[in-house]
């Protein structure tokens, strides 16, 4: 019997167990356990892949847990820790003859020992294979090949950002011409966009799309995610959900309204005027340093196909973006509720009320129903939720 499953598929560590740094912008407070102790204990996240995997001591933190019985792994792929299956997953820099610009890419592998071997196999073609998002100094279809042999998944990353994706900036206009399309499993469209804005681009048509947070703390885990129907927790069950095999799917997409992204609209990184895709200068400061925003870039790309049917992509945001909710309201919610996913799918509006004010539980309610008021984000600023929530 088949069952629902929430599920983050791009979170950084920050620091391994010995305090080096892993992302370098990532929180040092951001280990491998606490990325699982905040999954499993605080968000309610029952998926969570953890893309800096590849690191050797972020591995031997990982072993220790499991020595410890704190976690196990499955015969099916993936490590149980608590509530939580951790995926392991390497985010991995490519730029070679075939693209003209970096482009980020998320390979996931399903034991700790295959994720051994591609670190073996990465260090002989990686500058530091502590760090992570590092360069890979070979052939992007060469990369998919070793994953493909390892029997894990390759998933282009938040493919329309500006800098370092597929569609960004300086990055060919087609997925044919970086990859083999059948060594692609599934995309990753990035806070900037959503699934009606993706469609409008053919060739992503043949591809399930993913919502994930790529969050740098840990209270950004799970600002994006999805629903994944599932048979058991597994990485195997993971992958036939990509497929759409033996029941298993994408239930729904959960993400932020793409005008909370930071590369939504065109913006002068200057000055931050909004400016229109087609212009070179800011007629505000004079600078040319124009930041061409993701809707236009995906304007630019789309070629009026009709889209597939695609699960419903719900808009969502983080309960701290909402008006009235700090810090100790929060709490009081997860105390009350448990979890994250608690508040966002299963508290009634009266239950909420009796935890939080009138003000907080409105905006929860319209946060549901897509109703909330957004001030579009660009250049590198977020948007934000509007104080006049409707």
């Amino acid at each position: 019997m088949t069952a629902h499953f929430f599920a983050d598929l791009h979170v950084h560590i920050g620091r391994d167990w010995q305090g080096h740094p892993v992302k370098i912008t990532g929180s040092k407070n951001l280990t491998l356990t606490e990325i699982l102790k905040t999954a499993s204990r605080r968000k309610g996240i029952d998926l969570v892949g953890v893309i800096d995997a590849q690191a050797p001591r972020v591995q031997e933190e990982l072993i220790d847990l499991i020595k410890r019985g704190m976690a196990s792994e499955l015969t099916r792929g993936g490590v149980l820790f608590e509530k939580t299956l951790l995926i392991l997953g390497s985010e991995i820099e490519i730029y070679d003859s075939r693209c003209s610009g970096p482009i980020h890419v998320l390979c996931y592998l399903p034991t700790l020992e295959k994720m051994k071997v591609f670190s073996s196999w990465l260090a002989e073609r990686m500058t530091n294979i502590h760090l992570s998002s590092q360069r890979f100094y070979g052939k992007g279809i060469e990369l998919q090949e070793k994953v493909r042999q390892l029997g894990g998944l390759f998933i282009p990353a938040h493919i329309f950002t500006p800098y370092k994706s597929l569609y960004g900036k300086g990055v060919k206009k087609s997925l044919s011409e970086v990859f083999e399309y059948h060594l692609i499993d599934a995309v990753e469209l990035g806070l900037s966009s959503d699934t009606g804005m993706a469609d409008g681009i053919s060739e992503l048509h043949d591809f399930p799309l993913l919502t994930n947070s790529d969050a740098h703390s840990s209270g950004k885990i799970a600002r994006e995610y999805q629903k994944l129907q599932l048979n058991r927790l597994s990485f195997e069950e993971f992958a036939k959900a990509l497929k759409s095999e033996d029941e298993c799917g994408i239930i729904s997409n959960y993400g932020m309204n793409p005008k909370l992204g930071k590369y939504h609209q065109s913006v002068c990184a200057m000055c931050y005027w909004h400016a229109k895709s087609s212009q070179v200068h800011c007629e505000n400061c004079g600078s040319n340093k124009i930041v061409k925003g993701v809707s236009d870039r995906i304007e630019e790309l789309s070629n009026g196909f009709s889209p597939p049917r695609r699960p419903p992509y719900i808009y969502q945001v983080p309960l701290d973006y909402l008006p009235g909710v700090g810090k100790k309201t929060y709490e009081k919610l997860l105390d009350a509720f448990g979890t994250e996913m608690a508040v966002l799918h299963e508290a009634s509006y009266s239950n909420l009320c009796e935890v939080v004010t009138k003000q907080v539980a409105e905006s929860i309610t319209l946060m549901r129903a897509g109703k909330l008021k957004i001030e579009s984000g660009g250049g590198g600023h977020y948007g934000k939720v509007a104080k006049n929530l409707s």
